[in-house]
């Protein structure tokens, strides 16, 4: 899972998808199928393993949000999905809509994006889902890693900016701590993974400005919250 990449040759921190680069608006990923997927990621993941989940009332109730996840496993996307409050739209690599996995990603209001070009479509789901009041999920480390939030991509910062939706941060924590002696790619069946929800923030100055140097400027910012958020999760955790 991923979010939306900018200009190609451009450092990996310092990309957003460029203003003139938004098509025309179109339909809304459909609400009612990511609802249906919350639902199916709920009995798959507390019939698989046993979450934790920490401060989900911190996502606001209604309005647009996005939540801004760390990712270390495959697995963290579905989990999230599955115990957040409110149905959430993921932006997903185009990778993994492959065979009859598409038709599925797309029915519970999944959205796919190319992480090789600022993919136009993509954009304009997303900021679709922020406009009708919804809540997107990002990755903003762009694909897997350590988890840490060490090195942000700036579509984060974008969707931020220009929707003026509140950011939520997310840390998982427990899904690469070991691996599943019966499918060496996920955790221990019914081993605990914590999903710690902080306070909301906004990312902008105040300014409305949405410039190259404002998203960097954004980007910093958020940085410092996300791990700051990190942190603090576990030590309230213990992880």
């Amino acid at each position: 899972m991923s979010q939306v990449p900018g200009e190609r040759g451009a450092p990996a921190e310092r990309r957003a998808p460029a203003e003139h680069a938004v098509p025309a608006e179109r339909g809304v990923p459909s609400e009612r199928g990511a609802e249906v997927g919350r639902r199916i990621g709920v009995g798959l993941m507390y019939g698989l393993w046993k979450p934790r989940v920490l401060g989900a009332w911190r996502v606001p109730a209604a309005g647009p949000v996005i939540l801004a996840v760390n990712h270390s496993h495959n697995v963290d996307g579905p989990m999230v999905m599955g115990v957040a409050p409110r149905p959430t739209h993921f932006l997903i690599k185009k990778e993994a809509f492959v065979g009859p996995l598409g038709p599925f990603l797309r029915g519970i209001g999944q959205l796919q994006v190319d992480r090789t070009t600022a993919d136009r479509t993509a954009i304009t789901d997303a900021l679709a889902v922020l406009r009708e009041g919804g809540v997107l999920g990002i990755f903003p480390e762009g694909t897997r890693g350590d988890g840490d939030f060490a090195s942000l991509r700036a579509g984060l910062a974008y969707f931020a900016v220009r929707s003026g939706a509140p950011i939520v941060p997310v840390a998982v924590l427990g899904s690469t701590e070991r691996n599943s002696r019966l499918i060496r790619q996920l955790p221990p069946l019914r081993s605990r993974v914590d999903v710690v929800f902080g306070d909301p923030f906004e990312a902008g100055d105040g300014s409305g400005r949405r410039t190259r140097k404002a998203l960097d400027e954004a980007t910093v910012r958020i940085q410092e919250r996300l791990t700051a958020h990190l942190e603090n999760a576990r030590r309230l955790t213990g992880r």
